[in-house]
């Protein structure tokens, strides 16, 4: 058996890859759902996307579900122009769509906002989306005359979970485990909690004073290097 010097809670499943890395820098992870998400595949939906695979239109992606979600029902490449965020989402999108469909990709939702109106190009996109999405994107677009056509493609429901053992520092994916994780459990003012991104982080201030390390980019591989960064010796 391995000897862990910390003991880190992460708030959604890891490649086995990366529970292996940490574990040989003498860092022992354990995985727990706060959040279950599921696409939407009314006939609605499924005709929308269908509708604007049709179009040559400039697409934005946030998360990797709505990929999933939208590639599902697509059965070829349509001729879109699309924006998405770094990290995972960007592999699945390169992995569907190939890179010469990406135009640009960013650290998040806010900074991708930004590099479309730089681009000067789009009047209006289609914003592939969860029912949990954030403001930032669709009012910065919006507020430069940019027009945003949301299609909620996948839903996210919180998951609970009371946590009974003692961790060193714990990972959170987006603000809705933060709310799903604090609301059912108290942490100590020494457990450090890593965040993917600024939202995020800002969620957590309304829960705690703890420290709190915020990743300059998405992705769980990000993720864990943060973490094992930050307890190096």
């Amino acid at each position: 058996m391995p000897s862990f010097k910390y003991n880190i809670l992460c708030t959604r499943p890891l490649d086995s890859m990366l529970i292996y890395k940490a574990a040989n820098k003498g860092i022992s992870i354990d995985e727990v759902s706060f959040v279950e998400t599921e696409a939407i595949i009314t006939t609605d939906i499924i005709e929308k996307i269908k509708n604007i695979a049709t179009k040559k239109a400039t697409v934005v992606f946030t998360s990797m579900n709505a990929v999933d979600a939208v590639t599902a029902q697509l059965t070829q490449i349509p001729d879109w122009k699309i924006f998405c965020v770094g990290g995972v989402t960007k592999e699945t999108v390169f992995n569907f769509f190939g890179e010469k469909s990406v135009e640009g990709t960013a650290k998040n939702a806010k900074m991708l906002a930004e590099k479309i109106i730089l681009t000067g190009e789009s009047k209006e996109v289609f914003f592939f989306c969860g029912d949990q999405r954030l403001d930032e994107l669709p009012e910065t677009l919006n507020a430069n005359d940019i027009k945003v056509n949301e299609v909620i493609v996948y839903t996210t429901r919180l998951i609970p979970n009371f946590i009974v053992k003692n961790y060193d520092g714990i990972i959170f994916f987006s603000p809705s485990a933060v709310h799903s994780f604090f609301s059912d459990n108290t942490i100590a003012t020494s457990v450090v909690l890593f965040s993917i991104g600024t939202t995020t982080t800002a969620t957590i201030k309304t829960y705690c004073t703890n420290k709190i390390i915020t990743s300059e980019w998405p992705g769980k591989e990000n993720m864990i290097d943060l973490v094992l960064d930050y307890y190096k010796t």
